[in-house]
């Protein structure tokens, strides 16, 4: 496939894919994702023969294929935990703001903050 063709595809220019191309311009998530579709190919394909050097570059550490933490984040710190992003996440889930505020403010009661 072209530069122009993939471009028209998704909606750039040839230039702009160009751009990614030679490593000009930084492909984002969801650019990645279009790549994927438009090339009918996984998210994944993208990184199969990653090197060594961009693998050991990564800020994240990985024990056989799972995401264990960030380096250098402290393993107590309660940003880093699943629990706190199913906590965020089934917040967010409440329709209602009033209910929302309350759940916050229960929340805050239960762990001490004022």
């Amino acid at each position: 496939m072209s530069q122009e063709k993939l471009g028209e595809c998704l909606g750039l220019t040839f230039q702009q894919v160009q751009k990614y191309e030679r490593g000009a311009n930084r492909v984002g998530a969801s650019r990645l994702f279009d790549l994927s579709r438009v090339l009918d190919v996984r998210v994944g394909y993208f990184f199969e023969e990653i090197s060594a050097t961009a693998q050991a570059a990564s800020p994240v550490e990985v024990i056989r294929g799972n995401v264990t933490k960030a380096v250098g984040v402290p393993d107590d710190d309660p940003m880093t935990k699943r629990e706190t992003l199913e906590l965020v996440r089934a917040y967010f889930t409440i329709a209602d703001p009033k209910v929302r505020d309350q759940v916050l403010v229960m929340a805050k009661a239960l762990g001490g903050a004022k």
